[in-house]
């Protein structure tokens, strides 16, 4: 902890947040936003997803204007029109992904995007420089002439932060460092966090693990829908404290009524899956006739679970049956072949042919069915896709348009309706099925999964979003780290799974 509250108490601060707003199409993600940070102070900035965390870090890093409200830095308002302008005034940001280079050196990566040093410097100075800066973090051990492909992750994650105080940095933004993290890999970048609020830089501390944020933080500011509901010294705070400051009211879901399928043969089988650094011995049997959710925040392992499932992580390693018949993980196409559906939850770049039309779109994994020798017959290809529309909830008259022109949620309707386009009998997988939807397409995706469901199939989907995992999710298994956390089937509230996926059960208060 810093005790830069004196430094502020005699009016000085590093940064100051005033009523910012920001509104997407009409739609506010930041209505009223307001902190203070001193210089040597670390701010933990807490919310729930959709709270308007990614987009208060955006506007202080120079990527998005505020629509109301002013940023001040160093007791000056400012405009900050571009990541370069915050840089000029000394803001940096070290975004969840990570942006260095692996092809290249330890200084290479360093120098990189740092407008006040040419890349091509004096060879003795910039390795004097690098190597201070590297000392400076407790990284003495690294050679700046090294390839960053030879150090781990969490190394490559300090070497993130290295480049921004090697650009002078006075505030540092750093937007979920440990998300894909270890325990054990943490603790080295807390370390240099701590090193780096000591030399009176100021830091945006932006994560989901709550432990984390009190353990390290000196303060923290919590955002609900888009407003600032509190600030509180982090000593005066508990994980469940904190939880409930993010979600208010915590919504509830009852025990399902919903049986699954008695029938054992009619299930998808987990048994001890691994995916290297991701998932640790995951098991779980998903019935048809119910929805299961996996609940998890980014490096949970909640995705890893369904892509491995899909075939999509090759060192994948256990067991996976469906219907009682092996299931190849190791392969995307023989997982496919074997039942598998998946949509990932990135649309537009793993699962949508933009250029093409939404028929297209909709038939395209039964294109060999809709022919005959080899060519496709259209009066076929026109009539699946109709059947499709209708069931997926598109509408009828727009299937000769492209997907480009869809919104979010019919466009997302569109990749759902695909994975529907087989017969019942099989495992539809989706990792963030609602991810960019609006609340009317949220719905209506809810409905077409449950009717999945209820027709025989085994659905199963990962999500971080809270309401929507007691929605749609008959069972909820959260997840951490790579492991499963806990098991719910019958009552639970959302700050039970709050605290699963963000601290996990065995950690203490």
């Amino acid at each position: 902890m810093s005790g830069s509250s004196t430094d502020r108490a005699l009016g000085g601060s590093r940064l100051r947040v005033e009523g910012l707003a920001r509104s997407f199409n009409g739609v506010p993600a930041v209505r009223d936003v307001s902190f203070v940070l001193g210089p040597g102070e670390i701010l933990g900035l807490c919310g729930h997803n959709g709270a308007g965390k990614s987009t208060v870090v955006k506007m202080i890093s120079g990527q998005l204007a505020p629509d109301n409200g002013r940023i001040v830095v160093d007791d000056t308002p400012v405009e900050l029109r571009s990541r370069q302008a915050a840089q000029r005034l000394g803001v940096a940001l070290v975004d969840q992904e990570l942006s260095v280079v692996p092809a290249l050196t330890v200084l290479e990566n360093v120098q990189l995007g740092d407008i006040g040093t040419p890349f091509v410097n004096r060879r003795r100075s910039a390795v004097n420089r690098c190597r201070r800066i590297l000392d400076d973090m407790g990284l003495a051990h690294i050679e700046p002439d090294q390839l960053l492909s030879s150090l781990s992750i969490g190394e490559r994650q300090l070497i993130e932060i290295a480049r921004a105080l090697s650009q002078n940095a006075r505030l540092v933004i750093l937007d979920e460092p440990t998300a894909t993290l270890s325990d054990a890999e943490s603790a080295p970048v807390f370390a240099a966090i701590r090193r780096v609020a000591a030399s009176g830089c100021a830091v945006v501390f932006v994560s989901h693990r709550l432990s984390e944020v009190l353990q390290l933080c000196d303060t923290v500011t919590v955002l609900r829908g888009g407003d600032t509901v509190a600030t509180t010294p982090a000593a005066e705070l508990t994980v469940d404290e904190l939880i409930v400051q993010m979600l208010g009211e915590a919504p509830r879901r009852l025990a399902t009524t919903r049986a699954p399928d008695d029938d054992p043969g009619h299930a998808l089988r987990i048994d001890r899956l691994r995916v290297p650094g991701r998932v640790v011995d995951f098991t779980l049997t998903a019935r048809a006739g119910r929805v299961y959710a996996l609940a998890g925040q980014l490096g949970s392992g909640a995705s890893d679970v369904l892509r491995a499932v899909a075939g999509l992580h090759p060192a994948a390693t256990g067991v996976v049956e469906l219907h009682g018949r092996p299931v190849p993980i190791r392969d995307p196409v023989g997982s496919a072949r074997h039942g598998v559906a998946f949509a990932s939850n990135d649309r537009k770049s793993e699962g949508l042919f933009l250029d093409k039309s939404i028929t297209w779109n909709l038939v395209a994994t039964r294109l060999p069915s809709l022919g005959r020798g080899g060519v496709l017959r259209p009066g076929r290809e026109r009539r699946a896709a109709r059947s499709l529309a209708q069931r997926s909830g598109l509408p009828p008259d727009r299937l000769a348009e492209r997907a480009v022109a869809f919104s979010g949620g019919n466009q997302q309707k569109v990749f759902v309706g695909r994975c529907l386009a087989r017969d019942d009998g099989y495992a539809l997988l989706l990792d963030e099925p609602t991810r960019g939807v609006d609340i009317g397409g949220r719905a209506a995706i809810h409905r077409l999964l449950r009717q999945a469901a209820e027709s025989g199939l085994v659905v199963i989907f990962a999500s971080t979003e809270i309401e929507e995992l007691l929605e749609l999710g008959d069972v909820i298994v959260t997840m951490r780290d790579g492991r499963i956390v806990n098991r719910y089937d019958g009552d639970v509230d959302g700050t039970v799974l709050v605290r699963d996926m963000t601290h996990g059960a065995e950690d203490e208060t």
